[in-house]
C-alpha cells in the first residue's frame, strides 16, 4: 500500500485567547471552531485537539479490533468504543498524559477472556496507539455484552 496523506487546516485569530477555525481536507465534516477555553474548560460547542485526537483512536482501535477479532476466528457484531484523552496542567506545562480506550462488545465466538486478551493484542497494533506510546499512558478496558444485550456503554 502506498503511502497515504490525510490534511487539516486551522486559520488562527489573535492570542492564546483567540479562536481558530478547522477544516478537514476531506470535507468529511464541517468548519469546526476551535479554542484554549474550550480545550482548558468547558467545551461550549467547541472542540479541542485532545478531543480530536480521541476521536481518531477511538476510530483507529475500532478498526484494528474489529480485524484482530475476525483473523482470530471471533465474529464481531458491534463494538462500542469510548476513547478518552486526559489533558492536564503540569509545573513543565500542558501535556497529554493519558488515554483509555473503554469497549464493549457483541462478538460470536469468543468468551470474555478471550475477548479481552485480543483487545489488547489490537491496541499494540493500533496505528494511532502506536502514534501515542511512550508518550501517553495507553489503557483499556474491554467488556463483552452477554448474548442478546446491546453493546452500547
Amino acid at each position: 500500500m502506498a503511502a497515504m496523506e490525510r490534511r487539516a487546516d486551522v486559520v488562527w485569530t489573535g492570542d492564546l485567547k483567540g479562536s481558530g477555525r478547522l477544516r478537514v481536507g476531506s470535507g468529511a465534516f464541517p468548519e469546526q471552531t476551535v479554542t484554549f477555553d474550550a480545550r482548558t474548560g468547558a467545551p461550549d460547542g467547541k472542540t479541542s485537539p485532545e478531543e480530536l485526537i480521541a476521536a481518531a483512536h477511538a476510530t483507529c482501535f475500532s478498526m484494528a479490533f474489529s480485524n484482530t477479532l475476525a483473523t482470530n476466528g471471533a465474529t464481531p457484531e458491534q463494538l462500542d468504543v469510548t476513547a478518552t484523552c486526559t489533558l492536564e496542567r503540569l509545573p513543565s506545562g500542558l501535556r497529554i498524559t493519558a488515554m483509555e480506550l473503554a469497549v464493549r462488545g457483541r462478538v460470536g465466538g469468543i468468551d470474555d477472556a478471550r475477548f479481552k486478551e485480543l483487545a489488547q493484542l489490537a491496541e499494540s497494533k493500533c496505528p494511532v496507539s502506536n502514534a501515542l506510546r511512550g508518550n501517553v499512558d495507553i489503557t483499556v478496558r474491554a467488556e463483552l455484552a452477554p448474548a442478546g444485550v446491546q453493546a452500547a456503554t
